[in-house]
Order: structure tokens, then C-alpha cells, then sequence
């Protein structure tokens, strides 16, 4: 388990991090979404130890991270640049990590060589940048660490190549029960992949939900009334959290059961009523409106 306990890291007089404090179980998939600048990648990079955070504490399974070889070995960090040396080769780059993780699998690295088409023996250097996010990804598969923390991993990928990354990484989480954190500043890359999502704005969390918990929970529905009254009555009944209307189509967001919602709408036997899946957007618009925020101003 990850625990994070009111930390704040600044740099001169900017506050990067600002007493963030949240726990990340075994096995889960955290997503933090936020603008560049919102504390995403200096968060990330406490979590793997690589700097120290001014006040507060950081714990991977009971360890303290920050200059801990014992704690860094069950990490793996894909940072949004991923560093290689200079002149290296990905078969250079494989030696190096041989040497860092003890579990690297060195043939199944090969494998994934192979089915991405990316050389052995070519230059990184010359890489594309999505074929750097690409090497990025399968090194840090075949560590076979226990964390995996992607920053901006699937940023740089064409569609095709992502799907195909967002795979495999959830086939370790699905095998081997690998807890992975994925920072991104886009909401849509996030949602087929976590189960939980926080968002991060000014160095600090507004916002943290399980992700089923929240679609579950909330809900969208489109529907024609016969009339005004019968409206009303489903408005009083419903826990509300937004509507609008375009001409006689109500579009409206409720709270609560869904069997609930649809028994108060049959009651009234509207000309036509439906309930439509969430997208995790329209979910976190709903959640920050109520807490005060306008997301669209804070992930755009």
C-alpha cells in the first residue's frame, strides 16, 4: 500500500505540492488528472524517492521511500522524459535495468522488442518520441516491479499504440495484481484503465473517488413529460444535481439507485424516458460543480 501523508514540496516561492495526502491500495489503478503545473509530475517523483518532500511522509508498504534502496526496488517510474544515456541502445538500456531489478525479464523485453518493431541495436536517440514512450513502457513491464507510476505515458502515442499499451498494463494488473498510478492531463485517457481518480489543481487534491462508486451513484437521463405537473413531481423526488431543458427534452443529472430513479419515472409515465451511461468528464463535472468548482476551467 502507498501512503502519502499531508506532504508539500516547493520550489523558491512556488508551492508544487500542497499537503496532499491520500492512500493507494494493493492492486489498484489510481489516476491523477490535472492542468501542467497542478503538481501531477512533482508528486510522482516524491512517490519514486527521487526528491525530498519539505514536510509530510511517503510510505510503500510501511518504507519509507526517499533514499531507500529497499523501497525503490518495488517501483518503477515512466516519467513524461524519460531518461536514457547517452548513445544507449535498448539492448544497453536492458543491461542497465538487469542490473537494477532483479526480477527483469530479459526475454519477454525481447518479445516486446519484437511485436513493437523497435530495434535492438538502434540509438534511442533517434527514436521518435512515441517510440521512446513505447521503450519507457516495456522497461517498465518487464522489471516486474510491484509499482508501476506513469507520467503522461500515453501522451506522444497514436491511438492503435496506445490501446496496445493501456492492454498490456492492465493484463499485469489483471495477472500479478500490479497497483499502478497514471498522471495525465486528460480525463478520457484515464477512464477505461482506473478504478479511482483524484484530481490534482494548485499543488493540492480537490477531488478523490472511486471511479464505480461515482458512476454508479449518479446518473443521466433524457425524457419528455406530458405535462408540467408530472415534471414537478419527478423534480421533488429526485436528488438533483443539474438539469436543463431544450424545448420539451429535459436532460437531467440525479443522484441515487438507478431502480429507484426509474420506478419515480414510471410513476408518472412520461412520453419517453431513458437513463445513459456516464462518461468519467460528465461525472467529474457533476462532483466538482457541487464541491464548488468549474472542472472545465480546471483540466482545459
Amino acid at each position: 500500500m502507498i501512503e502519502v501523508t499531508n506532504v508539500s514540496k516547493s520550489f523558491d516561492d512556488i508551492k508544487a505540492v500542497d499537503q496532499v495526502s491520500v492512500q493507494i491500495q494493493e492492486g489498484n489503478v489510481f489516476g491523477f488528472v490535472g492542468t501542467n503545473g497542478a503538481g501531477k509530475s512533482t508528486l510522482l517523483r516524491m512517490l519514486s524517492g527521487i526528491i525530498k518532500p519539505d514536510s509530510g511522509q511517503i510510505r510503500i508498504d510501511g518504507m519509507e521511500i526517499y533514499e531507500n534502496p529497499m523501497a525503490k526496488e518495488l517501483i518503477f517510474y515512466i516519467s513524461d522524459d524519460q531518461y536514457y544515456f547517452n548513445n544507449a541502445t535498448p539492448k544497453d538500456m536492458k543491461k542497465f535495468y538487469q542490473e537494477i531489478y532483479p526480477n527483469f525479464d530479459r526475454d519477454r523485453f525481447d518479445d516486446f522488442l519484437s511485436q513493437f518493431e523497435l530495434s535492438q541495436n538502434r540509438k534511442i536517440n533517434t527514436f521518435s518520441k512515441g517510440m521512446k514512450k513505447q521503450l519507457s513502457v516495456i522497461l517498465g513491464i518487464c522489471a516486474n516491479t510491484k509499482y508501476l507510476f506513469c507520467d503522461e505515458t500515453f501522451d506522444g502515442l497514436d491511438p492503435v499504440v496506445r490501446q496496445a499499451v493501456k492492454s498490456i498494463i492492465a493484463k499485469e494488473i489483471t495477472e500479478r495484481k500490479m497497483t499502478t498510478i497514471i498522471a495525465s492531463h486528460n480525463l478520457r485517457e484515464l477512464e477505461d484503465i482506473c478504478d479511482h481518480v483524484g484530481l490534482l489543481h494548485r499543488g493540492g487534491i480537490l477531488f478523490s473517488r472511486d471511479l464505480y462508486d461515482m458512476k454508479l451513484n449518479i446518473h443521466k437521463i433524457q425524457c419528455v413529460f406530458k405535462n408540467e405537473d408530472d415534471s414537478q413531481k419527478v423534480f421533488e423526488s429526485l436528488d438533483i444535481i443539474k438539469h436543463e431543458q431544450r424545448g420539451s427534452l429535459y436532460m437531467i443529472s440525479a443522484r441515487g439507485n438507478r431502480e429507484e430513479i426509474v420506478r419515480i419515472f414510471e410513476k408518472v409515465d412520461p412520453v419517453f424516458f431513458e437513463v445513459l451511461p456516464l462518461s468519467l468528464e460528465e461525472v467529474f463535472i457533476c462532483e466538482t460543480e457541487v464541491a464548488g468548482y468549474d472542472i472545465k476551467k480546471l483540466i482545459s
